[in-house]
């Protein structure tokens, strides 16, 4: 999980300050447009998509492109794109597991640019489920740090709400927790007077492999190279990286 968790922020960091920022918004207003044609444009029933508003606006996401990305949803703009889910499995370098999600208009596309991405970049694409067995899907509650606010307190507000484990990513605390108790975390949170920053579904390495520079430095380099591609929404790996060793790549 500390591999996830370390990854995941200075995924999102790096994603806001350099010039991969117009392809992340890219991604995000396609999650909004297809949670809006699938559960309906109104955020209060709707709770995927009001995830889905919250993380774009965390990382700056115009609201006009917001609203306009739930009218197309929504029909109120004419037909909705018809997005297509897909799931890739890879090995990376170092056995390193990958499963990659997409969101696709053109599943022949997809499909060419996600496997030209794998085996140009050390790796080799993998059969359906000789991967997937590896991770679980949980839900990731991200709370808000406050001042005075420890591990221990989201633990204790969180605990009998469902939650399997609380980790401190040093810009927030993550939940973590079954998908079906997602909502009654929330709740708890609320209840508590914690801020959630954002609830997404993602798949949980069961085990990690830790890599040191080089190895690092490639599996990084295939992470890099799919999540450029516009059809690629989430990369999951099984893989950790110490803060030195991310440091020196």
């Amino acid at each position: 999980m500390s591999g996830h968790s370390k990854w995941a922020t200075t995924k999102h960091k790096k994603a806001v300050v350099d010039a991969k920022r117009s392809k992340l918004f890219a991604k995000l207003i396609k999650t909004i447009e297809v949670a809006a044609r699938t559960g309906g444009g109104d955020p209060s029933g709707n709770p995927t998509l009001a995830d889905a508003i919250q993380g774009a606006k965390r990382l700056s996401v115009p609201a006009d492109n917001i609203e306009r990305a739930i009218k197309r949803g929504s029909g109120e703009m004419g037909d909705a794109n018809a997005y297509e889910e897909i799931m890739y499995e890879a090995y990376g370098p170092g056995g390193v597991a990958f499963l990659i999600e997409c969101l696709t208009d053109n599943r022949n596309r997809a499909n060419a640019e996600v496997r030209t991405a794998i085996t140009r970049n050390g790796g080799n694409p993998a059969d359906p489920g000789s991967v997937a067995y590896l991770f679980t899907r949980k839900s990731l509650v991200t709370i808000a740090k406050t001042p005075g606010l420890t591990e221990d307190d989201v633990l204790m507000a969180v605990l009998e709400a469902g939650a399997e484990e609380v980790n401190d990513t040093d810009e927030a605390f993550e939940v973590v927790c079954d998908v079906s108790d997602a909502r009654t975390i929330r709740d708890a949170c609320a209840e508590a007077g914690l801020t959630v920053d954002s609830a997404e579904i993602a798949w949980i390495p069961a085990t990690t492999i830790e890599l040191e520079d080089e190895p690092a430095r490639k599996v990084l380099r295939l992470v890099d190279a799919l999540e450029d591609l516009d059809d690629v929404q989430n990369v999951y790996a099984n893989f950790d990286v110490s803060d030195e060793v991310l440091a020196t790549v």
